[in-house]
């Protein structure tokens, strides 16, 4: 499959327009920091841009930081990325391996009293932000991409894309990679009861075993 890096749809709303001159991650995650390509950055308390080795082989993509990850300026840090952690650890996965993104970069929330809560990005907004994570495929080159969540599943796979009938498979995609999709771990956390949050649990483990099987055979 020969790699695909999107052009831009909306030039003046893309921010593919604070690209540096030579893209390297340091780079892009400098620029990325003085974004203003949709209106999150006016609310998001800095970028929050991806993080791991160059050379890892498994890229995992979120769908937004939430709100510890807005306020420390990392992935997956807060609860959701914990439960990561240890989906990882159960599915014999090490963090230290991969690298850790999201589709958008910036924290959308709404108040609840004193809480920040996360809301879904638009898709102007996440259309704006993709130019960034297409760069990063485009530099690290993952054997293995994971999309956690509806959001970064469409982002890369299409609106189409329904993540209810495709979880846990690897699907056809123009990249060069094998992709993957699978729930966000904070979807599990919001489960209603710790049975629900448990079988949630269970089912990103295997998915995820998935993965990890794919790697040792040399993907």
């Amino acid at each position: 499959m020969a790699h695909a890096t999107r052009v831009s749809r909306a030039p003046l709303d893309s921010a593919a327009q604070y690209f540096p001159a030579r893209r390297t991650l340091p780079a892009l995650r400098r620029a990325a920091a003085r974004c203003r390509a949709c209106p999150l950055w006016e609310r998001g308390t800095q970028t929050v841009f991806g993080e791991g080795p160059l050379d890892a082989p498994l890229m995992l993509v979120g769908e937004q930081p939430g709100d510890a990850e807005d306020r420390a300026g990392r992935p997956f840090v807060g609860p959701a990325g914990r439960l990561l952690d240890r989906a990882l650890a159960e599915a014999r996965l090490s963090r230290d391996e991969a690298y850790v993104t999201n589709a958008v970069k910036h924290f959308k929330w709404v108040a609840r009293g004193k809480r920040r809560l996360h809301t879904k990005p638009s898709a102007r907004e996440v259309g704006a932000c993709l130019p960034w994570l297409e760069q990063e495929l485009e530099l690290l080159r993952p054997r293995v991409l994971v999309l956690m969540g509806a959001t970064a599943a469409q982002a890369l796979l299409g609106r189409a894309f329904r993540l209810t009938r495709h979880r846990g498979e690897f699907v056809d995609s123009p990249l060069d990679a094998l992709v993957t999709a699978t729930v966000h771990p904070a979807a599990i956390l919001r489960a209603p009861t710790d049975a629900d949050r448990r079988r949630g649990l269970d089912a990103l483990v295997a998915d995820l075993r998935v993965v990890a099987a794919a790697l040792r055979d040399g993907a």
